[in-house]
């Protein structure tokens, strides 16, 4: 979610914040006064005696049943959403494309999600994987897949993992000109329900 828009979006929020704290500031230690220099009209806060939210701003609305939900309702909606997209940030950015060297001394790009439906479909082509799933992701500045593959009753983890590294992994390496192609691999049971004989 690092995208364009998100790095706008922090920005202004970042920037109207810095505003409203620089107009707080200014007006709670008077620095325009102590510092000689005069601040805009239309600056909130020019004096220490000055706030945010005047008296008929605060109370204006605490007779009403709803005013006090509404605000702990949205404050709480503002809070989580906050969060979310702080997390959402911290997560493992996910590759959108590749420099790969084409042989011609200028390279090409080679879109991640493509490299991984590659992965996907012949990781769940190999004996004893019923279903997989593959993301590309950045490891100390080069390339790096996870997978997490839905094993068969009768496959040996071993066997799956060994052939993983040697045939699946090895492949994607060398099509895409790769020195190195770390992988985490995480392997699951696959259940199956019971089947009724008559």
């Amino acid at each position: 979610m690092r995208t364009t828009f998100n790095r706008v979006l922090l920005g202004l929020i970042g920037l109207i914040l810095l505003v409203v704290g620089l107009a707080v500031l200014f007006g709670s230690f008077d620095l325009q006064r102590h510092w000689d220099f005069t601040v805009p009209d239309w600056w909130p806060i020019t004096g220490p005696k000055d706030v945010l939210l005047t008296d008929h701003n605060r109370t204006r609305f605490r007779s009403d049943d709803w005013w006090w939900p509404v605000v702990i309702a949205v404050l709480a909606i503002l809070f989580v959403a906050a969060l979310w997209w702080l997390l959402a940030q911290a997560r493992a950015k996910r590759l959108r494309q590749i420099r790969i060297d084409s042989g011609d001394g200028q390279g090409a790009l080679l879109r991640g999600r493509a490299l991984e439906d590659v992965l996907r479909s012949e990781s769940e082509a190999y004996q004893g994987v019923e279903w997989s799933n593959a993301v590309l992701t950045r490891h100390r500045g080069t390339p790096a897949v996870r997978l997490v593959m839905g094993l068969a009753a009768h496959a040996t983890p071993q066997d799956v993992v060994t052939g993983l590294d040697s045939e699946v992994l090895e492949r994607a390496r060398t099509s895409a000109g790769l020195p190195d192609l770390p992988a985490e691999a995480r392997l699951r049971a696959v259940r199956h329900r019971a089947a009724r004989v008559n």
